[in-house]
């Protein structure tokens, strides 16, 4: 074979230079000799002008002519390599036939020769040329629906891959590739997402074929998780390579990609008329796999049209034509929709024979995402055949029988948020995935079952785990057949384990990968019980069916109570837990000498429109100046008639009028209760201190009861921080009072939040009476020094936490994280740091924030040696951090913001704000009032009051209650609530 040491090829073989046989052409590789070079050359210019039927006639001309040649290793190799590049076309037309007969052909050929003399170079062609035998073998038998074979053959290229000098890394990038393409198909979209992403950035330029389609990978992947922009980013990006390179068969096929962003967008209109043109390319081409897939797609739009003839035409041709390509799990994506068409036109039976067809290929192929998307449909079946026909006494059975399908199902779509890098893309996930626990949560509803209702609270609000880990764990096994929920429906089936494990990223690619985003796991288990020990766990039927069914860890095994009432026998309290399901879900469970529960349900149109008009009050986060003065000018916390309105509308659509009556029960027996509140995303900003609790009247919860909010239970540490050296009970009271940005004047966005240093009596008094009661860092000579420092940056902070602290006080610029972005991790504080502080957070001119990752994941992105979070900065039992929405995490489907960040890090009280704070600047220049009223600087003297009372949580509610009684009496704009509501108590 071709070699640098021995002879190029055998005789009778033409060995007329490139330069002689195509004197204008100087891309032709010089390898075999005339006409085999430029043969070669021809048919890949027509593969990549997508004409395959020609590049195909021109292979088998030239594999005609090798033939005839006398038999030698050197032919031998030269027909391998002739085989090789005919599957290639063979693939790209969807021929899967004709390239498993090419493959298995060049793959027989080069085993012949693989103990033939070859000197270095001819070693390292046939190494190569096996590579990629391998290579388009395992992408034939994923296309064919054989995975666990696709990822044997992976294996087995990744063993001989060392032996092969890729110093550009070509076919390291194509064997990866491969395997994010195997990961899509099985539906692990965050591991498929983390290996492109890794790849792409590791991928020489030079890998042009590789590149752009690394590119429509991740495309694809954001498109199916709900990403568009950057879906479309990552198309344009591969358009323009494939351009570079003349592939018109890539530029076409990018039609049908698009079609399906836009599909699954809404747009049905523009993604009919990209798949029609797609179709029509593929068609003319007979490129039928792609034309099978087209007309899967068109057949869903058809029936979104109502054109059920159309529908079912179209089903009939994808999935003729799937089977006949040998295209088992695509086959079985038809036979699904077609399961949904059946039961549209009310044909049971087929719908039946349809479904469990798709689900036997899908378990098989172990694509567990799918069987699940496959039993929520006969669930949703089965729930609207409950609302079309009266089921009599087998309703519940009914039910029943729905919800085993539902529930586990729904469990597991849930926890595949767990495999992204990033909170951003989890959360976009969440959306596609929340349908189906809306599903669950009608389900019990119509089952009037309140435990069950109780236990999806529970699990839905115990929250994500933080992972620190640099690589997320494999899964774990999960129990047999018979430990797990019971369900006569449902079949069961083995699952055999892959022997080589789950597939992951080795070295520097996947320390890349890894330190993307926040990782985070699975929640805990949540006991029913608020005791130690065994119990019943919420769910844990159908954890356990959904963890043996879809092979998919759904709950952390540590369990956690449900919540802790070891202190609370004081006094009476009551925990409410809200959970967003399409209508907005309440539970509440008393303690501490009162007994009692109860669930609740707010229509979701109403408590939408509630939430919308309290939206439409407060100061928004992007608005700048302008969102405070409407704020002040026409927003209904500014005017005491329309805030008693927003009040009794929020009251109306969020708060049973049956727990008010509790609460005033358990008020005349016990004294005030407490009332825990975990507030559900959609309802984070309400401040529930303010409803309207009684129609007719003006009294107000915070009038019968104290509020605290609870963030998730899964934010207790598993592994609290080490004790500081110094006793937390009697330590400093640290106090970083608007601190100087780097780069920003006084009266800039990130300016003075109170004026120049001394100005204010109130906050001199403040630090005079810290000063008298004890230690205070920094170390001041007088109270004015402790305002605008320039020294309090993040190693300061850093060093005065780890010395050992007993409260933090922070009042200073906040940037909350935008909610659509879904990474509540990315809100900051603004010390004094300058740009070349270390840090996660992007500088902003000449200063880089410390923002909630930091807080949280330390230095462990940044060194091989880091340290988390909670011991660089480990908070002290009591935290105020007073700043625009510091308390905004709970907005977040996950909560890893500033608050729930310190108390992560070790704080049992962190008391924060819901929304944007008007300063007393803005009260002087918008509402006209006086300098020498202060009302932010009121407030925080009321919450540094708090945080020195035994009971902060009693404490800030007297205050917030003596605010709202002066703001009844005279609705004065100072006493209004649009700064004292703002206030929150948060606690795990």
């Amino acid at each position: 074979m071709p070699d640098e040491d021995d002879s190029t090829v055998g005789d009778g073989v033409d060995r007329t230079t490139d330069d002689e046989a195509n004197p204008t052409d100087h891309r032709v590789t010089r390898l075999y000799g005339e006409p085999f070079d430029s043969g070669f050359a021809q048919a890949e210019r027509l593969h990549l002008a997508a004409d395959l039927a020609a590049a195909i006639a021109v292979y088998e001309a030239l594999l005609t002519l090798a033939e005839s040649i006398e038999d030698s290793p050197d032919v031998r190799f030269l027909r391998a390599h002739l085989l090789a590049d005919m599957t290639s076309v063979h693939l790209a037309a969807t021929d899967l036939a004709g390239a498993e007969d090419t493959n298995k052909r060049s793959r027989a050929l080069l085993d012949d020769i693989a103990s033939a003399p070859m000197g270095p170079r001819g070693r390292q062609l046939w190494l190569e040329m096996l590579l990629r035998t391998l290579i388009a073998g395992a992408d034939l038998l994923r296309r064919t629906g054989r995975l666990d074979e696709a990822l044997a053959c992976l294996d087995e290229a990744a063993v001989r891959l060392p032996g092969f000098d890729d110093p550009d890394g070509l076919r390291t990038s194509e064997l990866g590739l491969n395997r994010v393409h195997l990961m899509m198909d099985r539906g692990e979209w965050g591991a498929a997402e983390d290996q492109a992403s890794a790849l792409l950035s590791t991928t020489p330029t030079t890998a042009v074929e590789t590149v752009p389609r690394l590119l429509v990978a991740l495309g694809l992947i954001c498109s199916s998780t709900g990403r568009f922009d950057p879906a479309e980013d990552y198309f344009a990006r591969a358009e323009d390579h494939f351009r570079a390179i003349g592939d018109t068969g890539g530029q076409r096929t990018l039609l049908a990609h698009r079609a399906y962003a836009a599909m699954h967008r809404g747009e049905l209109d523009l993604a009919e008329r990209l798949f029609a043109e797609a179709s029509a390319f593929f068609e003319q081409q007979r490129w039928f796999g792609d034309l099978a897939v087209c007309e899967q797609a068109r057949a869903f739009l058809a029936g979104r049209r109502g054109d059920a003839i159309g529908a079912e035409e179209l089903l009939a041709a994808s999935l003729s034509r799937f089977e006949r390509l040998g295209a088992s799990i695509a086959a079985a994506d038809t036979m699904l929709l077609g399961a949904q068409h059946a039961y549209g036109r009310g044909d049971i039976d087929e719908m039946k024979r349809l479904a469990q067809g798709a689900r036997d290929v899908y378990q098989e192929r172990e694509i567990h995402e799918r069987c699940a998307q496959v039993d929520l449909m006969l669930a949703r079946t089965l729930e609207d055949n409950l609302s079309r026909t009266d089921h009599g006494d087998h309703e519940r059975e009914s039910i029943d029988t729905a919800l085993s399908f539902a529930l586990p199902a729904a469990l597991a779509l849930e926890a595949a948020r767990y495999d992204f890098a990033t909170a951003h893309a989890r959360s976009q996930w969440l959306e596609l995935a929340d349908e189906a626990m809306q599903l669950v949560f009608r389900l019990a509803t119509r089952r009037q079952d309140q435990g069950l209702l109780f236990e999806l609270a529970e699990h839905r609000c115990a929250g994500a785990s933080l992972a620190l880990d640099r690589t997320p764990p494999a899964a774990e096994p999960v129990e047999g057949p018979a430990a797990v929920f019971p369900s006569a429906a449902m079949k069961s089936y083995a699952h055999h384990e892959h022997a080589e494990g789950t597939m992951t990223l080795g070295g520097v690619a996947a320390e890349a990968a890894a330190s993307v985003g926040l990782r985070v796991a699975p929640p805990p288990k949540v006991r029913m019980s608020a005791q130690s020990g065994p119990g019943r766990v919420a769910l844990q039927e159908y954890i356990a069916a959904a963890e043996f069914r879809y092979h998919r860890r759904i709950a952390h095994e540590d369990a956690v109570p449900f919540w802790i009432t070891d202190e609370l026998t004081s006094r009476p309290v009551v925990q409410v837990r809200l959970a967003d399901a399409g209508d907005l879900f309440m539970t509440w469970t008393w303690a501490g000498g009162a007994r009692g529960f109860g669930t609740g349900q707010g229509p979701c149109a109403e408590v939408d429109q509630a939430v919308r008009e309290l939206t439409d009050a407060l100061p928004g986060a992007g608005d700048g100046a302008e969102g405070m003065r409407r704020a002040f000018d026409a927003g209904a916390l500014a005017d005491h008639g329309r805030e008693h309105r927003l009040a009794r509308t929020l009251a109306e659509a969020l708060w049973p009028e049956q727990l008010t009556a509790q609460i005033r029960q358990v008020a005349d027996r016990a004294g005030r209760p407490l009332v825990r509140i975990q507030p559900s995303p959609r309802v984070a900003q309400v401040p529930w201190e303010l409803l309207a609790v009684d129609d007719g009247t003006d009294v107000r919860l915070i009038d019968l009861a104290d509020v605290v909010t609870t963030a998730p239970a899964s934010l207790r540490p598993r592994r609290p921080a080490p004790a500081p050296a110094q006793n937390t009970g009697t330590g400093p009271v640290v106090l970083v009072l608007d601190p100087r940005v780097p780069g920003f004047r006084a009266d800039s966005p990130l300016g003075s939040v109170l004026g120049p240093p001394g100005s204010d009596p109130e906050l001199l008094s403040l630090v005079r009476t810290r000063l008298d009661a004890g230690a205070v860092v920094p170390s001041v000579a007088t109270p004015a020094e402790a305002f605008r420092r320039t020294d309090l940056d993040r190693d300061w902070l850093s060093g005065v936490l780890r010395k050992g602290a007993r409260r933090l006080m922070y009042v200073g610029h906040v940037s909350g994280a935008p909610v659509e972005g879904g990474q509540s991790e990315d809100g900051t504080l603004h010390l004094c740091c300058d740009a070349g502080a270390s840090g996660l957070a992007e500088p902003v001119r000449t200063h880089r924030p410390l923002s909630a990752k930091d807080l949280l994941l330390g230095s462990l992105p940044l060194r091989a040696d880091g340290e988390p979070g909670a011991r660089i900065w480990p908070a002290p039992p009591r935290v105020a951090l007073i700043g625009c929405e510091s308390g905004g995490d709970l907005r977040f489907a996950e909560s890893f913001g500033l608050a729930t960040a310190m108390l992560h890090n070790g704080a049992e009280l962190v008391t924060a704000t819901r929304w944007v704070l008007p300063t007393s600047f803005a009260f002087h220049r918008l509402a006209q009032l006086p300098d020498s009223i202060r009302p932010l600087s009121e407030a925080i003297v009321a919450v540094d009051t708090a945080h020195e009372d035994e009971d902060p949580v009693r404490s800030l509610g007297g205050w917030q209650r003596e605010q709202l009684d002066r703001w009844r009496a005279d609705g004065r704009i100072e006493h209004s609530p649009l700064l004292w509501a703002a206030m929150t108590c948060v606690v795990v």
